[in-house]
C-alpha cells in the first residue's frame, strides 16, 4: 500500500490504488500542521531552545495528544520553529511537494500569519517567502495553492486585528479566504473583522463545531457569514440545524482522524460524519494537521470509504464535491473535474484487476 492511502486498519484496502491515483482537493489543512517530520526535526535542529524533539521517534511521541487543548499546545511549540523566511519557504515549498505526491492538484493552506509576525517575521517578508514557495510548487509539482488566513483564537482580538490588516493590506492575489482556528472561543466577537474581510471579496471559512457544540456553527453562520464550516460535526446534535445546512447548501470539511487523535470524538465508529451525510449535508473529507495525527489525505478517502459505504463511483463523487465547493478559480475547478473524470474512465470497472 502506498503513503497516500496508507493502513486503515482493514478498512477498504481494496481501494487503496484507487485512492492512491485520483486527484483530489484538500480544503482543510494547515500550513504548519502539515510539516513533514523531517521538516520539523531539521527546523528543532535550527532552533534547539523550541522544546521541540530533534529525532523522528521522538515526534511519533510528541504527536500523541492527551485532549484538544494539548493539541494546541505542541501545535503551538511547532510554531515557535518558524522564524526566518527561510524557515517559512522550506516549511511550505515541502508542504505543497508532500501534497502534490498523494495527487492533490489544489489545496487550501490555512495560514496563521500572526503567530510568525509576532516572532518576528515582518508581514513583508511572510508573504514573500509563501509566494515565492507556492510559485515554485506550481512549477515544480503542478499544484495549485490558495491561502485562508486565520485568526487563532486563543490570541483573541488582538489577533484578529492584525490578521485582518494583513489579509487588506497585505494580503497576496492567491488569498482567497478568512477563517478563525484554534480553541472555539465565542464567534461573534470576531463578527465586524468577517464583515470586513468579506466586503474586501474574501470568503468566510471559520472552524467551528468541533471541540464545542452545536451553538458555535449557528454563531459561525449568523455572526461571521461561513460560507463552509471547518469541522462543524457537533451539528449532528441539532436537527434545526442540520435542516439549515443542507437547505442552504453550506459544507462541511470533515477531518475524521484529526477528531479522534484531539478526543472531540471518541473513535471513528461514533464519528457522525455518516449522520450528517445521510442527512443530505455536503460533507468533504479532508487531513487537517496530518503529520500531527498520523494520516494523510488519502487515508481520509480510505476511511470515508468504510465510514460512507463508497466505492470507487463514491469516492470520485467526494473528490469532485471538494473541487465543487472549494475557492479555485473556474479555469482550475474545470482542469481538476477532468483529471478526475479521465482517471476514472481510464480504470477497469472493480473487480477485473
Amino acid at each position: 500500500m502506498t503513503d497516500e492511502a496508507a493502513d486503515t486498519h482493514g478498512r477498504h484496502t481494496a481501494y487503496a490504488g484507487f485512492i492512491s491515483g485520483l486527484p483530489k482537493a484538500e480544503l482543510h489543512v494547515h500550513h504548519v500542521g502539515s510539516a513533514r517530520p523531517e521538516t520539523v526535526a531539521r527546523l528543532a535542529e535550527r532552533h534547539p531552545d523550541s522544546g521541540v524533539p530533534h529525532g523522528i521517534e521522538a515526534l511519533r511521541d510528541f504527536y500523541r495528544f492527551s485532549d484538544f487543548a494539548h493539541f494546541i499546545d505542541v501545535y503551538l511549540a511547532v510554531v515557535s520553529l518558524l522564524r526566518t523566511p527561510e524557515d517559512l519557504h522550506l516549511l511550505t515549498y515541502e508542504v505543497a511537494e508532500g501534497l502534490a505526491a498523494q495527487r492533490v492538484r489544489y489545496a487550501e493552506l490555512t495560514m496563521t500569519p500572526f503567530t510568525s509576525v509576532r516572532a518576528g517575521i515582518p508581514i513583508e517578508a511572510y508573504t514573500e517567502a509563501i509566494e515565492d514557495a507556492r510559485r515554485m510548487a506550481e512549477r515544480d509539482h503542478g499544484i495549485v495553492l490558495r491561502w485562508i488566513y486565520d485568526i487563532p483564537g486563543e490570541a483573541g482580538l488582538e489577533s484578529a486585528d492584525a490578521t485582518l490588516g494583513y489579509a487588506l493590506e497585505h494580503g497576496p492575489s492567491a488569498l482567497v479566504g478568512f477563517g478563525l482556528g484554534g480553541p472555539e472561543v465565542p464567534r461573534r466577537q470576531f463578527a465586524p473583522h468577517f464583515d470586513r474581510a468579506r466586503a474586501a471579496g474574501l470568503r468566510s471559512l471559520p472552524h467551528a463545531g468541533e471541540s464545542t457544540d452545536a451553538q458555535s456553527v449557528w454563531d459561525a453562520l449568523d455572526a461571521l457569514g461561513a460560507e463552509r464550516i471547518g469541522h462543524g460535526i457537533r451539528a449532528v446534535d441539532d436537527p434545526a440545524l442540520v435542516e439549515r445546512l443542507v437547505a442552504e447548501r453550506i459544507p462541511l470539511e470533515v477531518c475524521p482522524t484529526s477528531n479522534v487523535a484531539t478526543r472531540c470524538v471518541a473513535d471513528l465508529a461514533e464519528h457522525p460524519i455518516r449522520a450528517l451525510r445521510d442527512a443530505g449535508v455536503v460533507v468533504t473529507v479532508n487531513s487537517d494537521d496530518p503529520p500531527m495525527f498520523g494520516t494523510t489525505l488519502g487515508r481520509e478517502y480510505a476511511i470515508a470509504a468504510d465510514l460512507l459505504d463508497l466505492d470507487e463511483d463514491g469516492l470520485a463523487d467526494l473528490a469532485r464535491t471538494a473541487v465543487d465547493v472549494s475557492c479555485a478559480p473556474d479555469d482550475v475547478k474545470r482542469r481538476v473535474r477532468d483529471e478526475i473524470r479521465t482517471y476514472v474512465d481510464g480504470r477497469p470497472p472493480a473487480g477485473r484487476r
